[in-house]
């Protein structure tokens, strides 16, 4: 259904160097760089299912801003990876939130894997795994 999210940034080579290293570990390549038609910088990172993760400098010039009750969630193939992803994100400059990475129950999804944290922006990043 989604082609590609968006979030912003207000340090793009931190951005790329935080994101090329987390999303490694989901098996994503470094980003592709992008000048908008504004001039503005953007990073792609593209997955093997077509799917589009993008940081872009605003182009309005304003800084960018976190969305107030917005999480971007990634899939992940196992426990471990959810651990992983979550770690090598705090070695990179981003912030732990909320419970730390582990197991979580809920009455609509049963027994799922999560780990929440924040980008060197602010974006609130999420790694789930589903048990089969």
């Amino acid at each position: 259904m989604l082609f590609h999210t968006m979030v912003g940034s207000n340090d793009i080579e931190r951005s790329r160097r935080f994101y090329d290293e987390v999303l490694s570990v989901l098996g994503v390549s470094e980003a592709t760089l992008n000048i908008a038609g504004s001039g503005h910088t953007r990073l792609f990172y593209r997955n093997e299912n077509g799917t589009n993760f993008v940081v872009t400098e605003p182009i309005n010039d304003e800084p960018a801003t976190v969305a107030n009750g917005s999480t971007v969630a990634f899939a992940c193939n196992s426990p471990e990876q959810v651990k992983q992803f979550h770690d090598v994100a705090i070695a990179n400059g981003g912030t732990s939130i909320e419970a730390p990475p582990g197991p979580r129950t809920t009455p609509s999804m049963g027994a799922i894997e999560l780990a929440y944290f924040r980008d060197p922006d602010g974006n609130k990043l999420c790694g789930i795994h589903f048990p089969k």
